[in-house]
């Protein structure tokens, strides 16, 4: 038995396994990521749906020599990974490899459970710790515990993905933050811990799986969170400098720094400097009533004064924490300390008014509220990422415009790609025979009130003529409740299921098991959700998903791209409509059997300058802007889908 297999030899034995067939596309993207492994070269590899892009780099990862890290953006495509790629992936190497490497998956601390929460409580606002809640957050929080004790016992993992169902607050119930930790040095639980055996699996493994937010902690803040590594696949790679954004994304307000205050109160020497920080919570309240929602150009001089107060006090406060007593750990003051140092840091980081980075006001639920993020992510990426590691970067929308350029920019890669190589390996699927796309030039362009009656009734003479079978992508909630609505009273033989009836598993399981059912939604719903075969025949977007006008981050990029000489709308907003079009247009062909039509509802597609960028961006359906063409090939598909249902009963 050969100890060192080639590339083919092992994807061969993986592919047939679980029942496939050889893929070009899927070998070629095998080679080149070895190729990239070997050569210490970055790689872009565009592979379509269908292609199989995960044994496509699982394999050259496990035949490296060194350890690799494989990050992803969603937990499906990790849970995939972990628990159905890879076991069949080193079942069949076993038969070409004398030895089959270790792989293990590792998540941020707070997505295990922590024993010393579960077995002594959580801290409350002032620092108590808290046996167990009252009424039905109680009833989560004794059951999460059970089930944590279950998984200490058995040796298992303490993922919070195999916990009981539970809401967001019984989770905190049962976890803790990195920063929150006492520390493996001073936990009575340490050997138990799940988050600390999960990075011994990790230490000790060829391939890990992580997903961007760790990979971004770990790289661009050098936080270690990471085992040392060679090299890194980052697969939905279209998602990585959003999700690198959002990690490095903090925000404030005065409840927050209200609780902070209170928490820490029962741990100073001087109870007076967590007065002095509710007080500064109340300027910062007083002086954003005099702040319009929105990003922040220039700082006011009452809300510098107030950031200011907030970060001398939090300074302050921090100073003033008592020393422990004993070697024992106090896990309220803790998670007192903790808050206050991040208060801080926050406070700091939002006074200094640094250009490179976007402040803004917003307005949630418990009010008012600042965020601040950095404008752009590329040059932290180039420097921390690209700079010190070989990095494969694959996605099934890596091109926009036919072009790889826009998202190797976007990720801080030369332009001229004299650090990176970039391949499409195309789909196994016949686009232009499996699937339509409409474009109803008919219609008038969208406008701000959003959807209007010329929308609503296309709409529904579509999902008519298509017996239902509908996935409905909305640029906002209010538009796809309100579609919802229509088409309900339209067509009331339809069942039609709208995101925010029900939690999202429920309406994919319920549309995927009602042949006639439509699911309308928004964002969550353009990206990862994988409905194959007569379950989704039509596919509706009621507009180009460009940004918000007034979306702080977006229009900051846009401004910033301007500064530096180029086209702001086209570097920014059209980019990233292209990419989410992509991805929504992206959700109709999920098999070799499938068929079925895709409409966009905003003729800009094909009467804009830009439209041409936009289109090129999406996979190569055969393309019409006649509706009676549309119709008719929807009725087709539902008399089909109709008998084949019959004959199957």
């Amino acid at each position: 038995m050969p100890s060192r297999p080639g590339v083919t030899d092992v994807l061969g034995a993986a592919v047939a396994a679980v029942g496939g067939s050889e893929r070009p596309g899927q070998v070629a993207m095998a080679e080149a990521v070895a190729k990239a492994l070997s050569e210490e070269r970055h790689l872009l590899v565009q592979a379509g749906t269908g292609t199989g892009k995960s044994l496509g780099y699982l394999v050259p990862a496990l035949l490296h020599d060194k350890r690799v890290v494989i990050a992803t953006a969603t937990l499906n495509l990790q849970h995939q990974l972990v628990e159905r790629d890879i076991p069949a992936l080193k079942e069949a190497a076993r038969g070409t490899m004398s030895t089959v490497p270790h792989h293990a998956v590792l998540k941020g601390r707070a997505n295990y459970a922590c024993l010393h929460r579960v077995r002594q409580g959580a801290p409350d606002d002032q620092g108590v710790l808290v046996e167990v809640p009252e009424g039905s957050l109680g009833a989560e929080v004794v059951q999460l515990r059970e089930w944590a004790e279950d998984q200490a016992q058995g040796g298992h993992a303490g993922d919070r993905d195999g916990a009981p169902t539970h809401g967001e607050r019984a989770w905190r119930q049962v976890s803790v933050s990195s920063r929150e930790c006492l520390g493996a040095s001073r936990c009575e639980y340490a050997a138990e811990c799940f988050a600390e055996r999960a990075r011994e699996d990790a230490a000790n493994a060829h391939v890990v799986v992580t997903n961007h937010a760790m990979l971004a902690i770990d790289a661009i803040e050098g936080i270690p969170m990471l085992p040392e590594f060679d090299a890194v696949v980052v697969d939905e790679a279209h998602e990585l400098a959003a999700r690198v954004t959002q990690a490095s994304t903090d925000e404030l307000d005065p409840g927050l720094i209200e609780r902070a205050a209170r928490r820490a109160r029962s741990y100073l020497d001087d109870a007076g400097t967590a007065d002095d920080l509710g007080d500064a919570a109340d300027a910062l309240a007083d002086a954003l009533t005099h702040v319009q929602p929105g990003r922040i150009d220039a700082i006011e001089p009452a809300l510098a004064g107030a950031l200011a107060l907030v970060r001398d006090s939090a300074r302050a406060c921090f100073s003033n924490f008592t020393k422990e007593k004993g070697e024992e750990a106090d896990p309220g003051r803790q998670q007192a300390r903790t808050s206050i140092d991040d208060v801080r840091g926050v406070a700091e980081r939002m006074a200094a008014g640094r250009e490179t980075e976007v402040l803004w006001l917003g307005e949630g639920r418990t009010g008012l509220h600042l965020r601040i993020a950095p404008i752009d992510v590329s040059g932290a990426l180039r420097e921390k990422l690209f700079g010190e590691k070989t990095v494969v970067l694959t996605s099934a929308t890596l091109t926009l415009g036919g072009s790889f350029g826009p998202v190797a920019a976007s990720l801080g890669l030369d332009l001229k790609g004299s650090d990176w190589t970039g391949l499409d390996v195309g789909s196994p699927f016949d686009y232009q025979r499996q699937g339509i796309l409409y474009v109803a030039r008919h219609l008038p362009a969208p406008g701000r009130d959003g959807l209007e009656a010329e929308q609503l009734g296309e709409i529904t003479a579509l999902v008519k003529a298509a017996g239902g079978r509908t996935l409905g992508l909305f640029s906002s909630r209010r538009a796809a409740e309100r579609a919802a609505e229509y088409v309900r009273q339209s067509l009331p033989d339809l069942d039609i299921l709208c995101q925010g009836d029900a939690q999202l598993p429920e309406l994919a399981r319920r549309f995927a098991e009602e042949p006639s059912a439509c699911l309308f939604g928004t964002l969550s719903l353009w990206q990862g959700v994988d409905l194959p075969g007569d379950t989704c025949t039509l596919v509706i977007i009621d507009r180009i998903p460009f940004p918000r006008p007034d979306d702080p981050l977006s229009s900051a990029r846009q401004r910033l791209v301007e500064r530096r000489g180029g086209n702001g709308f086209m570097q920014v907003a059209a980019q990233h409509a292209a990419l989410l079009l992509a991805q929504g247009v992206g959700r109709l062909i999920r098999r070799s059997t499938d068929r079925g039509v895709v409409a966009i509802l905003d003729p800009r597609l094909v009467t804009a300058r830009y439209g041409g960028f936009l289109a090129s961006s999406l996979p190569p359906l055969w393309r019409t802007t006649d509706r009676t063409v549309v119709t008719a090939a929807l009725r087709r598909l539902d008399e089909t889908a109709k008998a084949g249902n019959q004959a199957s009963v």
